[in-house]
């Protein structure tokens, strides 16, 4: 019944896939990395191949309120690298397919904020929070800790489309 939502791996596997095709799709080369270029989930160029995007793909299941992004999704890779959120229903879901296309920069300025606040609030009975690996990004409708909202990168399959112009 929900055999892409069982297995993490398998999951993430399914959504660097599904996110490649997307761009093959659109008229793009896009290659999966299978884990052998660091960073990079997805090699992405023009077909000319004179221009290239890296990007690196996290999971999720549609209807869920956050994804993990960890730690390095506050560091910036670089105009050319983005984060593509993947959103993936179970084979005999309803849910469509989501996608939020993130430039690297917005990514890492915005995770390291909202960790940041969420160190500097008290949690439940006024303990501190200690320090994680884990950084979330939190998805619509609702807002991250440090209020952003990611709606507005739904499908902005543009953002890389205008790194590849020739």
């Amino acid at each position: 019944m929900e055999a892409i939502g069982k297995d993490k791996s398998t999951r993430g596997n399914a959504s660097q896939f599904f996110i490649a095709g997307e761009l093959c799709r659109r008229g793009y080369s896009a290659v999966v990395t299978l884990g052998n270029t660091p960073n990079t989930d997805i090699l992405c160029s023009n077909i000319e191949g004179t221009r290239f995007v890296h990007i690196q793909v996290k999971t999720f299941i549609p209807g869920r309120r956050t994804c993990s992004v960890g730690m390095k999704a506050e560091r910036s890779y670089g105009d050319n690298f983005f984060w593509v959120l993947g959103g993936i229903p179970a084979p005999d879901s309803l849910d469509k397919f989501e996608y939020f296309v993130i430039p690297s920069a917005v990514m890492s300025k915005n995770i390291s904020e909202a960790h940041q606040k969420w160190i500097d609030t008290p949690g439940k009975d006024g303990k501190e929070h200690q320090e994680s690996k884990v950084r979330i990004v939190t998805l619509p409708p609702r807002t991250g800790f440090n209020g952003w909202d990611v709606t507005e990168y739904r499908n902005r399959w543009d953002l890389i489309a205008d790194k590849l112009l020739s």
